[in-house]
This record gives C-alpha cells, sequence and structure tokens, in this order.
C-alpha cells in the first residue's frame, strides 16, 4: 500500500514565468554559470552525461520531485505521481543500475496526460520504440527489457546526487539535445539575466555568420 503524503511534500515551488524564462538550452546555462562558479561548486550544476536523451526531441523544463529507490523499484515512482502538478519534473535515482526498468510507456503516457513536463531516470526504461517516437521528455541512463520491482523501498523529495551532481526537491530541471542541467532553487532568479545575455550574444554571432556565408556566396556568382 502507498504511504499518503501531503501534497507537494517538503518542495519549494518555482513560479511557471521562471521556468518559462530559463528555457534557453543547457549549453547557454551552463557556459554561463559556470563562468560565475568558484571552485568546489561545479557539482551543483550541469548532471553527467551518463543521462541522455531517448525521446525525439524538445527541450525540458521545470521543478523536481525527486524518488530515491532502490534499484529496479518502482513503486513510489507511482506515488510520485499522485502527489505531482502539471509542471513538474520527476527525477528518479535508481543508483544507475539498468538490471530494470523503472519506467516504460504506461507510466510516460500517464505522465503526458497528467500535464508533466518530463522525467529523469538515472537507471533503465524500457519500451524505447514508442518512447523515442514521442515528444514527451525522458531522460535516461540505458534501456533494458526487463521490468521493475514493487517492494517499496525508495523515498521522496529527499536530496539525491547523480555522478556526484547534488539534486534537491524543487531545484530547476534543464534538459536538450545536449544533457541536462540542475539550476538550485536559490538561484533561479539571479541566473536569468547571464543565461539571457549570453544566448543573445551567441543569437548574434549566428546571424554574423550566416550574413557572412550569404555574402561569400553571391559575391562569387
Amino acid at each position: 500500500m502507498l504511504p499518503v503524503l501531503p501534497p507537494r511534500w517538503l518542495q519549494p515551488i518555482i513560479r511557471p514565468a521562471a521556468v518559462h524564462r530559463l528555457r534557453v538550452g543547457a549549453p547557454g546555462i551552463h557556459d554561463r554559470r559556470s563562468e560565475k562558479e568558484v571552485a568546489g561548486r561545479e557539482g551543483r550544476i550541469a548532471v553527467g552525461a551518463r543521462l541522455r536523451p531517448l525521446h525525439s526531441g524538445g527541450v525540458l523544463a521545470g521543478p523536481a520531485l525527486i524518488v530515491k529507490t532502490h534499484l529496479g523499484d518502482n513503486l513510489m515512482v507511482h506515488k510520485a505521481l499522485q502527489i505531482a502538478e502539471p509542471g513538474d519534473v520527476i527525477v528518479v535515482d535508481a543508483g544507475g543500475d539498468l538490471t530494470n526498468a523503472i519506467i516504460g510507456k504506461l507510466i510516460l503516457t500517464h505522465a503526458e496526460k497528467i500535464g508533466l513536463a518530463g522525467i529523469v531516470i538515472n537507471g533503465a526504461e524500457h519500451d524505447y520504440g514508442a518512447i523515442r517516437a514521442n515528444r514527451f521528455p525522458l531522460f535516461a541512463a540505458g534501456v533494458t527489457h526487463r521490468g521493475p520491482y514493487k517492494d517499496g523501498l525508495s523515498e521522496i523529495n529527499v536530496p539525491i546526487a547523480i555522478d556526484g551532481i547534488v539534486v534537491e526537491p524543487g531545484d530547476l530541471i534543464l534538459g536538450d539535445d545536449d544533457g541536462l542541467l540542475c539550476v538550485p532553487f536559490g538561484d533561479t532568479a539571479t541566473i536569468h539575466a547571464d543565461a539571457k545575455a549570453k544566448q543573445e550574444a551567441a543569437d548574434m554571432l549566428y546571424a554574423r555568420a550566416r550574413a557572412t556565408q550569404a555574402h561569400l556566396t553571391n559575391s562569387r556568382r
């Protein structure tokens, strides 16, 4: 039997407007943030390269609702789905084990139906064929044909570490084709201006490069 938990148990709330403002892409935020990090604090930013996007494409952005589970066990993932609110990102730390899948297409279909922003699994998924044809964001460490256990050896909304990267409840999770970031809850307001400035500068460089290429092409005619 699933335990009864208060709504959004121990999870701070990020306003939707803040989430929307930070949808500028993982590289832009990480590059700019890294320039301002002091030594020893980089572990609060980039979620390791093992977790890759398995969906067909699209940006992931939303506050973390965390599940820390025993290897191969997904019982509390179902509880997280019950207490999650639209826009949340369920982040599951399954120890990186790829023996048993934590989720498949049924859970993902339900997650999309209730309006979640996406799911991150430090572990495996199955039903990859259906997942890669869908744009609902899913990041995971791998794929397996084996299904999960349901023993319930799990916790909800406790701090976790994925490859040394600390993720806490309510932290902003961002992901795109290049990978995943965790923006600490207390930094979401201050990081926006720097990330936006870097993105605008990059867009300007791309525009200049395209203009130069067009000029060279025309001059050769």
